[in-house]
């Protein structure tokens, strides 16, 4: 009865019994406090001391929100819309629409591609880009559940594999470095290598979302994308305006490394250049806070349950308890320490956060069973990635509900979370394992 294991499966069970993910994650990190030892008091300190861990994010989703609730109103947005409804004109077969679609989610898979090794800004691109193109999915019968599939395979399996961006952050700062800090002699040539196999795992994940499980189309209200993202008149000043927005904010958070204050400037830009004056700017703010304040809570709970998490020390404990259960099986030992992996991510809701935490336990276990160099990278970078794609606390979750949701058509559990847990922790497990036996 480990603290980790019952506060993930609460966790996990208010969430899909519709409570909110912010009151689930609270409750689960008060239980996970007491089971594993903590006073009340204790409990609520290391709580409240985690929560600033996740401000940061939390105000950058706000004024994210409010930039891409601006950028809305520019008329930029509806001049995107309408170019590509345009093109759906030209293609009125059915053949032609699935030609369309296709070529809609390629082009969202290369955006989140690029969100983290071309252009780093990770999932700030999610709620600008994606809800002008609500009516053009609407149009297009697209199943929001395969974007929220697209966008999570681009955000996940591009760092797994890629050194460059995040990718370099996770393979080499992250995962390489407390590899070799725990008594493994890996080099980083290793790192990608040895996370390809596990990576196969999410392209299966991926292609079986887009051709087998969500295929079939899925309506959705026009009233309500058109409330949320009114077709603004197009004014060539007001869409100048927006164009310098967005090279600035993008500018702005590469040299600073926050979108906080990347999505400021681009917000006063609009505010200063006049764009807004059609509308009250403190209401654009406004909606943009409400249109993001959920994942921004989110967020600060989860940064509170990983902190009470970690005071508990019940992730070692458990490890220790899988050793003695484990015996010389190595096929079972690899199994166990990938689900151990899935627990901790999703409850932490951040592979990167992860690794630090396993990295100490499962090395000295790895290399007691036998396992060779890659396929130790393989177990650690894997346990860690398992669960990114389908926490309900994972910014690789969040960030695409951020988007889907702008209209209120799309669940954040039922909608993102489930289906990429489905098609991606699943496969990345067999993946993962498979990779553990072989390298």
């Amino acid at each position: 009865m480990n603290a980790v294991v019952i506060a993930v499966c609460l966790m996990l069970a208010l969430s899909i019994a519709r409570v909110n993910v912010v009151i689930a994650l609270t409750v689960s990190a008060l239980v996970a406090g007491l089971i594993g030892g903590l006073s009340l008091h204790q409990t609520i300190d290391a709580f409240n001391l985690g929560l600033g861990g996740g401000a940061q994010i939390a105000l950058s989703y706000a004024l994210l929100g409010a930039f891409a609730v601006a950028l809305s109103h520019s008329g930029l947005t509806t001049l995107i819309s309408n170019a590509i409804i345009r093109r759906l004109g030209r293609a009125p077969d059915a053949a032609g629409n699935r030609a369309v679609r296709y070529l809609l989610l390629l082009a969202l898979l290369a955006m989140a591609v690029a969100s983290q090794n071309v252009l780093p800004i990770h999932i700030a691109f999610i709620p600008i880009l994606i809800p002008p193109l609500l009516h053009v999915m609407s149009k297009l019968n697209l199943d929001r559940r395969l974007v929220a599939c697209v966008l999570t395979f681009g955000l996940v399996t591009t760092y797994m594999v890629l050194p460059v961006g995040f990718g370099g952050i996770f393979l080499n700062d992250i995962l390489l470095a407390n590899l070799n800090t725990n008594g493994l002699n890996a080099v980083s040539e290793q790192v990608p290598q040895a996370m390809l196999i596990p990576a196969l795992g999410m392209l299966v994940g991926l292609l079986i979302a887009v051709f087998i499980s969500y295929r079939a189309p899925r309506s959705y209200d026009e009233e309500k994308i058109l409330s949320a993202e009114p077709e603004e008149s197009l004014n060539r000043r007001n869409l100048i305006i927006a164009g310098v927005a967005i090279v600035a904010t993008l500018v702005v958070q590469l040299e600073t490394d926050s979108m906080i204050f990347g999505a400021l400037v681009g917000f006063m830009i609009f505010s200063l250049g006049g764009a807004l004056k059609h509308v009250a700017g403190e209401d654009i703010f406004n909606q943009g806070v409400r249109m993001m304040a959920n994942i921004g809570f989110i967020m600060i709970a989860a940064a509170g349950f990983a902190a009470v998490v970690k005071d508990t020390g019940q992730v070692a404990s458990l490890v220790t308890s899988l050793g003695e259960l484990i015996g010389d099986n190595k096929a079972l030992a690899a199994f166990l320490m990938l689900l151990v992996g899935l627990l901790i991510t999703m409850g932490i809701g951040s592979s990167f956060s992860t690794i630090p935490i396993i990295a100490t336990i499962y090395v000295p276990l790895a290399l007691s069973f036998g396992f060779s160099v890659p396929a130790t990278i393989a177990l650690v970078g894997t346990a860690a990635a398992l669960g990114d794609a389908g926490s309900p606390a994972s910014d690789s979750t969040l960030g695409p509900t951020a988007g889907l949701n702008a209209d209120g058509q799309h669940d954040h559990i039922r909608d993102s979370v489930i289906p990429t847990f489905i098609h991606y922790n699943i496969p990345l497990l067999v993946f993962g394992w498979i990779a553990a036996m072989v390298l």
